[in-house]
């Protein structure tokens, strides 16, 4: 096996001068190294084609000895050196210090076809940034990250990726819910793929250390290899940085909203510097349509990470940003335009996707209001998001009165739907029929359109929780149906019908599907 590798960030940034993976605050340093845990019998579950051609791999190689060794740490391959990342991060609103690549090791980085690309391992062990953890992660959240990375690509979301899935062989002691009782789960291995895999809290650690030498030295890289059409740095530089971060990291989120996806733990050590999805742990898509919910069952009582906050924590978390790149630029004012701007093109952003899955290609002064009304209605009884916007796009301007019937398989319990929400819903197909006759497509276009932004299958909980049951068995079939199912999320895929549907009955309260934490 055989790759090209480019490595920069090991080389270009301060290492901890530490060789041992102790547990310690790493001071004036971007990353430690260190060599991934050898596993007790390893085994490869599932690889990416799409990520073995991006990255210049064989099918052949990929079934090789040599690449599952190298891909559950194992080996590590000749002329490189594993390292785990340095970064800090507010979780849940509160500064929490040095956190770090806890159970994370990037092998090193590798360019093909023009495109950059840092491979990392979850679950490979200790890092000095494991605090109190093994650094190991487990089947059940691997199969989670595995799939659901691969799905938002395909989904057209900003996002990491995944090259394989393997066990380790090992046996991993988790507590699912931190309820005190622990369990034995299989572990697991997942190589996760980027640009890089920086985020906002690798530059608030420097920062909150007034470490301003390793800050400027970090963002530098950062421009060189990421921004570098910004040109050389500056204060100005760094400024239009700060500003790039904002556009790309509310256009991910408006993704998100569009698809329905929460991610469930929007710490600043979770956003990615890149505008990425990145860290797949509590996360879900949305069953019934509703604002207040997070599958993070930390998260229950504040619901900080719901939906419906998702923008207002994505614009919180860049304050913190502006905060930590401050020392370089020193003008708040200039910061505060950039996050100023962030809130007016939420809105316009916001509007411009809503119009999109209605499948609206003008605009109208009343547009605002008509999506407001919907929304309002999404919300009188328990309507799947998915499956609801769907089905909208087989409605008929010309049919009006027939538009309640092309949507009511979305209501998941059909004795709530009263005469008088039956009502609302009648009054806005016939507003939505006569917004139509503004638009230049007929149903037929305007089916295809909506069809290209409102996804028929999604990664819902219950489906991967299927998967992670029958994995637990020795049967990782199910693991690729969804894989390849959710390659194609637009498309109707008659064959895989079944995973049209709403969430069964049986996931509603279950662990997995309605309840998650960060264990993993």
């Amino acid at each position: 096996m055989k790759l090209n590798i480019k490595d920069t960030f090991n080389k270009e940034l301060p290492a901890d001068p530490i060789p041992e993976k102790g547990r310690r605050q790493v001071e004036k340093a971007c990353f430690s190294y260190v060599t991934p845990k050898k596993t007790a019998k390893p085994e490869l579950v599932h690889v990416s084609p799409e990520m073995l051609d991006a990255l210049g791999i064989s099918k052949e190689e990929a079934q090789s000895d040599a690449f599952l060794k190298v891909f559950t740490g194992n080996n590590v391959l000749p002329n490189t050196k594993p390292y785990a990342m340095c970064y800090g991060g507010h979780q849940f609103g509160n500064w929490a210090g040095q956190l770090g690549d806890g159970r994370a090791i990037n092998l090193t980085e590798v360019e093909h076809n023009n495109k950059h690309w840092a491979l990392q391992l979850k679950g490979a062990g200790e890092t000095p940034y494991s605090r109190t953890a093994d650094g190991l992660a487990v089947l059940r959240s691997s199969i989670r990250e595995y799939l659901c990375s691969e799905a938002m690509f395909h989904l057209g979301v900003p996002t990491t990726r995944a090259l394989s899935l393997s066990l380790s062989g090992d046996q991993v002691l988790r507590d699912v819910l931190y309820n005190g009782n622990p369990d034995y789960e299989k572990g697991a291995i997942v190589c996760r793929v980027a640009p890089s895999f920086l985020r906002f809290g690798s530059y608030e650690i420097f920062s909150s250390r007034q470490d301003v030498g390793t800050l400027k030295t970090l963002v530098d890289y950062t421009i060189k290899h990421f921004f570098s059409h910004l040109g050389a740095p500056s204060k100005e530089t760094y400024l239009g940085f700060f500003k790039e971060v904002a556009s790309r990291t509310l256009e991910m989120i408006v993704h998100w909203q569009r698809v329905g996806f929460v991610h469930g733990v929007m710490n600043t050590d979770n956003m990615s510097i890149l505008g990425l999805t990145i860290d797949y742990g509590p996360y879900g898509w949305l069953e019934g349509f509703d604002y207040g919910w997070t599958p993070n069952t930390t998260d229950r009582q504040h619901k900080r990470y719901r939906y419906g906050n998702q923008p207002n924590v994505g614009l919180w978390n860049l304050y913190k940003l502006a905060n930590a790149l401050y020392p370089l630029i020193e003008e708040t004012e200039a910061l505060e335009r950039v996050l100023d701007q962030y809130k007016v093109d939420f809105e316009l952003k916001s509007l411009a996707m809503m119009r999109s899955k209605l499948g609206l290609e003008t605009e109208d002064a009343l547009d605002a209001d008509l999506i407001q009304k919907l929304e309002d209605n999404l919300l009188l009884a328990e309507t799947d998001m998915t499956i609801f916007f769907r089905k909208l796009s087989d409605f008929n301007n010309e049919k009006a009165s027939e538009g309640f019937e092309i949507i009511k398989e979305a209501f998941y319990i059909s004795t709530e739907i009263t005469e008088e929400i039956q009502r609302k819903w009648n009054t806005w197909f016939q507003r939505y029929a006569e917004r139509l006759l503004q638009e230049e497509s007929n149903s037929k276009e305007r089916k295809e359109i909506m069809n290209r932004v409102n996804p028929k299958y999604v990664l819902r909980n219950y489906m991967a929780q299927l998967a992670i049951d029958d994995a637990d068995k020795g049967d990782y079939k199910l693991i690729d149906t969804l894989f390849q199912l959710l390659k194609n999320p637009y498309n109707e895929q008659p064959e895989h019908e079944k995973w049209f549907a709403k969430r069964p009955d049986w996931a509603r309260h279950k662990v997995g599907c309605s309840m998650l934490s960060c264990s993993s």
